[in-house]
């Protein structure tokens, strides 16, 4: 028996056409470029947003800076000693000198110095408002000038001054007792204001 054996689909021969055989699956069509490009992006574009979403969550977060103290929590004052009072102050004045210091923070302004009697007023050099930084203490001379003898003590047992205090953060009027030296100095020297009234 002669003739070819071969293996694969019988291919239509000359002069036939190939036919269709209807319900017969028809091959799917290749995928249209722009959209599988736009499928592509819109993935791509999820998987950034999602990665991004969990880095943002999982990151460690700064803590926020420290707040800046109120001003009272970082100024002290203490009693120096007395002063020559001015030529040009009136008649029963006397002086005496005050240190400020800032141990930290912002500088510290002070708009305002009193003190408590009612007898008394008060100077201050340098003339508030001054300001004052951390690390650069300064020094203020009082001068104290009593205007009625009758309402200022005669022994100042706890005298203190007050003291308006400004920084970045608040304004605040605090009172600073400046200790037994201070009391000693002020009770003396409002003897000898007083002593020929």
């Amino acid at each position: 028996m002669s003739g070819a054996s071969g293996i694969g689909p019988v291919e239509p021969g000359e002069g036939t056409h190939a036919r269709e055989f209807p319900g017969a699956a028809a091959a799917p069509a290749p995928p249209h470029p722009g959209r599988r490009r736009a499928a592509l992006v819109l993935g791509a574009a999820a998987v950034l947003l999602a990665g991004g979403g969990y880095l943002v969550a999982t990151r460690p977060h700064r803590p926020p800076p420290p707040e800046v103290p109120y001003p009272a929590q970082t100024v002290a004052f203490s009693f120096v000693g007395g002063r020559g009072t001015p030529a040009d102050a009136p008649p029963r004045s006397f002086s005496f000198a005050v240190r400020m210091t800032v141990m930290d923070g912002p500088p510290v302004t002070v708009p305002r110095m009193t003190q408590p009697y009612a007898g008394l007023t008060l100077t201050e050099s340098p003339s508030a408002p001054f300001r004052t930084k951390a690390g650069s203490p300064r020094e203020i001379t009082i001068t104290m000038h009593v205007t009625d003898c009758g309402t200022v003590p005669k022994d100042a047992g706890l005298p203190f001054l007050d003291v308006t205090l400004r920084n970045t953060r608040a304004i605040q009027v605090q009172s600073f007792i400046l200790g037994s030296r201070y009391a000693q100095h002020l009770s003396r020297a409002l003897k000898v204001a007083c002593s020929n009234s």
